[in-house]
């Protein structure tokens, strides 16, 4: 159970959350420290419900866990159900105690709610978005765009330009890092017919588009002096990281031998320490 938790997306979660709370500090509010630990619990529950409801609505032939019997694979599904919905049901308390305490504008209301909604579709049918080749795309968005954005507002109360062009770029990066991890799981992709972001696409398309995420994230942190966002600067601190992860990625699609242990671990440390030193860095201003 705990490995289906996702215990490294709950990781990350927290370390874009922590990113979003941190901006509004820089840019002269105060932190407020129980509404950052109430929105803290309740995206971590959120992003735990997302993963744990995908698990439960998997298609019946794919295992859920190795050598499992019928009757264990029928009770597993429903305490991942029971936990599901119990921390659902915690993270609207988590909800109405922000309210209580005024911390909850509309624009943090409606990034909540998006969160929600992004759960349902996708983890659960018929819209399943895991399933139909967007689940990469959705799991991103929710960890790299809605998590920060709901500590930022809850912060600040109102959106910021800013916010915005943190959140694109590192989003593209997410984007990437599930890539990755398509790759390295295509055989099995194929065996039980997943709709994955990269069977979607297929290699020939997909390899282009990863190179292309990375060339615009840096882009994009490489022109943010130039427009004023100068503290952006040490997200180019793990350029070399990006360009070790293009070239792996390359060489596997001509054809040489993959190192996915390598590859996997450049493309997670280049999404994490980019979240973490932008976020150091705003902590400290």
């Amino acid at each position: 159970m705990l490995k289906l938790s996702r215990p490294l997306h709950l990781l990350l979660a927290a370390l874009t959350y922590t990113l979003g709370a941190s901006i509004p500090a820089y840019l002269g509010n105060f932190l407020q420290p129980t509404i950052f630990a109430l929105g803290l619990a309740g995206v971590l529950l959120a992003q735990l419900s997302m993963s744990l409801l995908a698990e439960v609505f998997r298609p019946h032939n794919e295992p859920l866990i190795e050598n499992e019997t019928p009757q264990q694979k029928e009770t597993l599904r429903n305490n991942l159900l029971y936990i599901s919905i119990a921390a659902l049901t915690v993270t609207a308390f988590i909800v109405y105690l922000l309210y209580l305490n005024k911390a909850l504008a509309l624009s943090s209301f409606l990034f909540l709610l998006s969160s929600f909604i992004l759960i349902l579709s996708y983890a659960i049918p018929p819209i399943r978005l895991l399933n139909r080749g967007f689940g990469e795309a959705a799991l991103a968005a929710h960890i790299a765009y809605i998590i920060p954005s709901i500590g930022f507002l809850l912060q600040a109360k109102e959106n910021h330009r800013l916010l915005i062009f943190i959140l694109v770029p590192l989003t593209a990066l997410a984007l990437a890092y599930f890539l990755i991890l398509n790759f390295q799981t295509f055989s099995d992709d194929q065996k039980y017919q997943r709709g994955t972001f990269l069977r979607l696409l297929t290699w020939e398309r997909a390899v282009p588009l990863h190179h292309s995420l990375i060339v615009f994230t840096y882009s994009i942190f490489a022109i943010a002096p130039i427009l004023g966002f100068s503290v952006l600067w040490p997200a180019l601190l793990t350029l070399p990281f990006a360009i070790l992860q293009i070239v792996l990625l390359r060489n596997i699609s001509l054809g040489g031998k993959p190192n996915w242990t390598l590859l996997t671990t450049t493309a997670l440390a280049v999404f994490g320490l980019t979240t973490y030193f932008l976020t150091l860095t705003f902590w400290i201003r």
